[in-house]
């Protein structure tokens, strides 16, 4: 069979001292698979765009501000993550430094500061907690992994780092 993933982007923006992360608080929609986790922000990419067009303009439009410094973190292959059991291969971004004052929320719900040592702390997709800490660290090489996932719920998680 042909693998013809859902490409999307996620980004994690971080606030200028280093100590937190911008996050959506998924709770605008009662229907959104999403609803109440928090999450970076992103979206699927369109036709005619690259991964760094696709996320700068998610972060435009979700966030209202322009992204001046952007790092690909990693890859993570979400089989089966999709409601319908639809395949994803997403781009996980930092965003180091940006232009303009954040939005407090979008259609999507909230936006919120929060500091990275509470992240455990929050509903979030249980995968996630898997490889957020190498989106934050300061190791410069990026993580490739692979999470399957069965229910909602990752059965397994490698990865690389190169």
């Amino acid at each position: 069979m042909t693998y013809q993933p859902i490409v999307g982007t996620l980004g994690f923006i971080i606030s200028p001292d280093r100590s937190q992360t911008l996050l959506v608080h998924r709770n605008a929609r009662l229907d959104d698979d999403h609803y109440n986790k928090y999450n970076g922000l992103g979206g699927k990419m369109r036709s005619g765009e690259d991964v760094v067009s696709c996320m700068t303009r998610e972060i435009m439009e979700e966030a209202g501000i322009i992204c001046k410094e952007i790092r690909l973190r990693g890859t993570v292959n979400w089989t089966g993550f999709g409601p319908n059991g639809e395949d994803w291969l997403g781009f996980i971004f930092r965003i180091d430094r940006f232009g303009g004052v954040p939005f407090t929320e979008n259609e999507e719900g909230i936006l919120t500061w929060i500091d990275l040592d509470r992240l455990g702390e929050l509903p979030m997709w249980e995968g996630d907690r898997f490889f957020l800490p190498m989106v934050f660290d300061d190791d410069p090489r990026q993580f490739h992994g692979h999470m399957p996932y069965r229910n909602g719920r990752p059965v397994s998680w490698s990865f690389k780092r190169i």
